[in-house]
């Protein structure tokens, strides 16, 4: 197809094409991916307080100890920042697949003027898109075949935990440790342990939209943190001595802020570098181990939950102190609920019309679910599958088509819904030369010159072929000119002067792509002699 400069005009439509093509039906709503997307901040913000609490209380308490008592504390510090080097890398690791993510997706954190955080409703489209999850995490999107990029994380969350288990395995004071280490740290489940035979990564992320790939990378940085807390705090109390002579106090709770509906935490609370000394008691905890206090808490119940205690201290004059505790914890929503709030999708891949007698590219999911047993009907269409989640829609006669898309979603429920599109007519073709349809030539270059038909910026394959014209000069009678040059004109056009018009009308084609449809006229071409 011809293709000119374009006017302002056009390329406002163009624009709009491109706004038309990424627009899709909306399935999840808009408030529930508002909590979810809150609380995957949520858990940023916990992560952030637990890693300025590992470097302002812990990592300066250990590293002063490992200089006030080397023989004892030198070496745990040298482990401790072997560790610490190979978290930093997978933290930072995860952070850049998920700013990967937010790129491909175009979503945006803020507005790049002012600066302000951008309502999640502007990023909704991003949030709900799972293609950039999907293209990052596998090969070609072939779910069996984990992407390079996937394989590097998982080697990086295998060396931290490969490493824990290297360093600390054989050591029963820091069993807590090792145990949550190959509990959290893991990118693949153990033999048989799949909860529906599929892998870790399909399950994390294949189809996924954008907001559940970020919470569970949110998720890895945050459990790779917490178990570098958890190393931090044992290193210091695995070499306490008995004489130690407390000066300050500071309650600890160690514990998550969000766990997902249906999932098992613990809550740890102890008092600094804590003693299992029956001089210190904690109330608020179900049980006290080895001096610290442990609070078994579920996943029940969706919302914001709170603990407290005190930690009471017997000094060595008899005197009791106390210390009050407080922990705060969220209950959210699981990626699977997420997927469920509304269920269906379904996207017009060229824009929110339909036009009558070509081949309009039709997207449809249920998130969470299999594709590939999706089914789409339109009376008054045909349909045509071409992939999974993927068809053909034709309309032919009416205003407006009916697409009634049907699957069973995660949960094994049938479910379906109707979703109605315009349809339109094609846009009547332009006579163009030169890829314009007004020009100005000299009058000799006329006859060299070819006629052409065309839909300016119209993205579906339509072509047309121009069979015959009409040629009219001043003071002439018209010229019918049959097929798609001017060469038979010569002699209409010799002697023209300059500011002579020529006027190219009637024009007729035939069309490629436009099945079932006429050729509305087709506009002329004006040339202006030089």
């Amino acid at each position: 197809m011809a293709q000119g400069k374009q006017t302002p005009r056009q390329k406002m439509i163009n624009l709009m094409y491109l706004v038309f093509i990424a627009m899709m039906a909306l399935n999840i709503d808009a408030e529930i991916i508002r909590s979810y997307y809150d609380s995957t901040r949520a858990l940023n913000e916990t992560r952030t307080l637990t890693e300025k609490k590992n470097e302002k209380i812990f990592e300066k308490t250990l590293e002063a100890k490992a200089q006030q008592v080397p023989d004892t504390y030198a070496q745990p510090w040298e482990n401790y920042k072997v560790l610490k080097s190979k978290i930093d890398l997978l933290v930072s690791s995860a952070q850049g697949i998920k700013d990967a993510l937010k790129k491909q997706s175009e979503f945006h954190d803020k507005d790049p003027k002012t600066r302000k955080d951008i309502d999640v409703s502007e990023n909704f489209a991003a949030l709900n898109n799972n293609e950039a999850t999907t293209e990052y995490f596998f090969k070609e999107g072939d779910e069996n075949t984990p992407s390079k990029g996937a394989l590097e994380l998982k080697a990086k969350i295998d060396d931290v935990r490969n490493y824990i288990n290297a360093t600390f395995g054989n050591n029963p004071q820091l069993k807590d440790l090792v145990d949550r280490a190959n509990k959290s740290l893991i990118a693949e489940y153990p033999k048989g342990k799949s909860p529906n035979e599929k892998t870790w990564f399909q399950n994390k992320f294949y189809h996924q939209p954008l907001i559940a790939a970020i919470s569970n990378l949110e998720i890895i940085q945050n459990d790779a943190r917490n178990v570098q807390s958890d190393a931090l705090a044992l290193l210091l109390q695995e070499k306490v001595d008995a004489n130690i002579k407390f000066s300050s106090y500071e309650p600890i709770v160690s514990g998550p802020v969000d766990i997902q509906a249906g999932k098992q935490a613990e809550v740890k609370v102890m008092l600094g570098t804590y003693s299992n000394s029956n001089k210190i008691n904690i109330s608020g905890v179900s049980r006290v181990e080895n001096g610290k206090g442990i609070i078994p808490i579920s996943g029940s119940g969706i919302g914001e939950h709170k603990l407290a205690g005190t930690i009471t201290l017997t000094d060595a004059s008899g005197k009791p102190q106390s210390f009050p505790w407080t922990h705060t914890y969220n209950v959210i929503a699981g990626p699977r609920e997420v997927k469920l709030e509304k269920g269906l999708l379904l996207s017009a891949d060229k824009m929110n019309v339909m036009y009558r007698g070509l081949e309009n590219p039709v997207s449809g999911s249920i998130l969470g679910a299999d594709n590939s047993k999706l089914s789409l009907s339109a009376p008054g269409a045909s349909v045509r599958g071409t992939g999974p989640g993927k068809w053909i829609v034709k309309p032919t006669t009416g205003n407006t088509v009916k697409l009634t898309l049907s699957g069973v979603d995660p949960y094994g429920k049938s479910v379906s819904q109707v979703f109605e599109y315009r349809i339109k007519n094609v846009p009547p073709p332009q006579g163009q030369m030169r890829g314009q349809n007004v020009l100005s030539m000299p009058a000799t270059s006329i006859p060299n010159q070819s006629v052409q038909a065309a839909i300016p910026d119209f993205d579906f394959p339509v072509s047309f072929t121009v069979t015959q014209f009409m040629v009219r000069v001043p003071g002439r009678a018209a010229l019918l000119v049959h097929g798609n040059t001017l060469g038979d004109a010569a002699g209409l056009v010799k002697n023209l002067r300059t500011g002579d018009v020529v006027s190219i009308f009637d024009i007729k084609a035939t069309a490629q792509g436009l099945e079932g449809q006429q050729i509305k006229n087709i506009t002329p071409i004006i040339i202006n002699v030089q």
